[in-house]
């Protein structure tokens, strides 16, 4: 049985990288304000619930016609919008971060905003935006609630939630241009990649630093500014730079020749405490750390900081001396969780490595304990020095298989499966950080999850969280400089990918691992979702994520799991709604049992996170379908909305 070419390029892509009437009585429950910044994905809406979901229609369909009829797949291109509802607009952001007031109710056109940014960017994507009210500005006034977009080009634009034009008295016609901590190679090799986040009258953002094109990239320092003015306010370096911070000890020889660390996904934040979280990545570079001895702190962590100053309040670090591409991809999630017989206000923290951390977010105190455990040490290539240990939460389930080795292939045939041990057996292989080496080492989790981006959703009522990972492993090797190639490039056909990392002592290849028939050699399924009960700490279901339909020959429905990015929305009515997948269908599941209740076709695949509103009485679902071009899943530009039939 033979796949074909644009599944097994989306396996290896998937695998790299590693959101009218009366309108103004709208229940704005999912998103608001709050549900963006504290990462749930729940909403406490009902209409639409296990017992009538198979009634849901589509009811209007919204194209924003800003990507050319043929697009360039070389082009990073993505529509990964979470659109908010504020006011009586639904706000949605297109991959050219083109901003839309839409009718929530018809999706009608109110007003649209284009930040202008040039064509030679080639990422193309938006995670949504930030939005925040001034309560000292009069009612009515120009900007009393305004959005912040992040652009690919760093800029921070404030515009006005109500009419979508700039905010004439936010820096320099409504935007300011972020710097760089060094000239970067090439326009948009620093971009604020995610939605910026509003702690208070501070909006903060965060940056994403293109990974291993030198190996002295800029800074992923996290800027803030005055929500009103525009003024700067604090920097935070998750790479730290000043000798008299305590987490210098903990980079050897220094960080003069470091950058990223960057916080990439998106940040939570809680009001009250005036603490704003960041998940960060790790340092340059990704899978050689030989001139970083030592821990680095503070990257692959979650760090707190104090919204008004930049003060670092709490960190915990996730992955010492990150050497796998372990980046922190998930915004944190902050919910009530039961400690000691009473409730304690937590963070929930998503890895790609499908652990599960929980957090006092007040104190970063674990909740879920943590143990530091021995990790493999061999095939260390020469200059590295690896953390002995790792640290894992105690007693709480992965959600992603933690080893693979030759026996843990599979195939479609026997011959198919025979093919694959043998391949896996020419490399390193092992549980969980087992080391990169020179031959070559079987990633599983791999470096783009596992879990990812879009987390999970949570209820609050069965203290299930649910959450989907791709499971796939791939193969990272490290070719010493003398031997590397001086450029890399993808090779679609060879399925593998290279990047030669000037500066550094090593290049670094990159496939999965795939057999002669184009099929991963693991078995199946290669995304599932799975539901988990956090305070019992167990998986209550799990089921594969996606059918290989529109990739096989003759359509056949075979529901193994697909490759996937964003996340799920899970209602107080029983239900998750989940895009993901490849075969650019809406699903929604009961989160009791992993069952599908309903689906429909997108017209593109659904590689975001579906939303939620009520509006005159009636529930919708929102999902954004504008699929990825990293799997090879065609860009598009659609939002679809449903709601029960009358």
């Amino acid at each position: 049985m033979q796949l074909s070419r644009t599944v097994r390029t989306s396996l290896l892509l998937a695998l790299c990288t590693a959101a009218c009437a009366s309108v103004s009585q709208a229940n704005t429950s999912l998103p608001t304000v709050d549900q963006h910044q504290t990462g749930t994905q729940y909403s406490p809406l009902s209409q639409i619930n296990a017992g009538n979901v198979a009634q849901l229609e589509k009811v209007w369909e919204y194209r924003a016609g800003d990507l050319p009829a043929e697009v360039n797949m070389q082009e990073l291109i993505s529509l990964q919008d979470q659109p908010t509802l504020i006011g009586d607009n639904l706000i949605v952001c297109s991959a050219t971060r083109q901003l839309t007031a839409l009718n929530p109710a018809t999706g009608d056109v109110r007003w649209t905003f284009n930040p202008e940014i040039s064509d030679a960017i080639a990422t193309k994507k938006c995670r949504g935006i930030g939005n925040w009210t001034d309560i000292q500005a009069e009612t009515g006034s120009e900007c009393k609630t305004r959005l912040f977009l992040g652009t690919t080009d760093y800029r921070l634009i404030a515009i006005d939630a109500n009419t979508g034009k700039r905010c004439s008295g936010f820096g320099d016609n409504g935007e300011v241009q972020m710097p760089p901590s060094k000239e970067e190679l090439w326009p948009g090799e620093v971009a604020a990649g995610s939605n910026p986040t509003v702690i208070n009258d501070v909006v903060v953002v965060g940056s994403s630093v293109a990974d291993m094109q030198r190996a002295d990239p800029p800074s992923g320092r996290v800027m803030a500014y005055d929500a009103r003015s525009g003024e700067f306010r604090w920097s935070f370096d998750p790479v730290p730079r000043d000798a008299s911070d305590p987490a210098m000890a903990t980079w050897g020889k220094g960080t003069d020749s470091f950058g990223q660390g960057n916080v990439w996904s998106s940040m939570a934040t809680d009001q009250a405490l005036d603490l704003i979280y960041l998940p960060t990545t790790s340092a340059s570079d990704d899978y050689y750390g030989g001139n970083r001895p030592g821990d680095n702190l503070y990257s692959t962590s979650v760090v707190a900081l104090r919204g008004s100053t930049g003060e670092v309040v709490w960190h915990q670090q996730l992955v010492h001396h990150n050497v796998w591409d372990y980046d922190i991809p998930a915004r944190p999630m902050l919910i009530d969780y039961p400690h000691n017989g009473e409730m304690v206000p937590a963070l929930v923290q998503n890895t790609k490595m499908g652990m599960i951390f929980v957090f006092d977010r007040a104190t970063g105190e674990p909740l879920v304990p943590i143990e530091e455990r021995p990790v493999p040490q061999e095939g260390i290539v020469p200059g590295e020095v690896l953390s002995p240990t790792q640290p894992f939460p105690v007693g709480m389930p992965n959600v992603m298989p933690h080893s693979f080795s030759p026996e843990d292939t599979w195939g479609f045939t026997p011959i198919d499966a025979y093919l694959c041990k043998s391949a896996a057996e020419e490399y390193d292989y092992g549980p969980i950080y087992t080391p990169i080496s020179e031959k070559g080492t079987i990633m599983m989790p791999a470096a783009g999850g596992g879990p990812n981006w879009g987390s999970g959703g949570y209820d609050p009522d069965s203290n299930i969280m649910v959450i989907p990972s791709n499971r796939v492993p791939m193969v990272a090797k490290l070719v010493p400089r003398a031997k590397a190639k001086e450029t890399y490039e993808m090779n679609v056909e060879g399925l593998s990918m290279g990047f030669s990392n000037p500066g550094s002592d090593y290049a670094l290849e990159m496939k999965p691992l795939m057999s002669p028939l184009g099929a991963p050699c693991s078995a199946p399924p290669w995304a599932a979702l799975t539901a988990v009960d956090i305070v019992k700490k167990e998986i209550v279901w799990e089921v594969p994520l996606g059918s290989l339909k529109k990739m096989m020959p003759f359509g056949l429905d075979l529901l193994y799991g697909t490759p996937g990015a964003g996340g799920p929305l899970v209602t107080a009515g029983g239900l998750v709604f989940i895009g993901y997948t490849l075969d650019n269908s809406l699903r929604a599941f009961d989160i009791k049992t992993g069952e599908v209740l309903w689906e429909d076709e997108l017209p593109f695949a659904g590689n975001s996170v579906p939303v939620t509103y009520e509006v005159n009485g009636e529930q919708y679902i929102v999902m954004p379908a504008g699929g990825h071009s990293m799997y090879t899943a065609k860009p598009g530009d659609a939002f679809v909305a449903y709601k029960l039939k009358k």
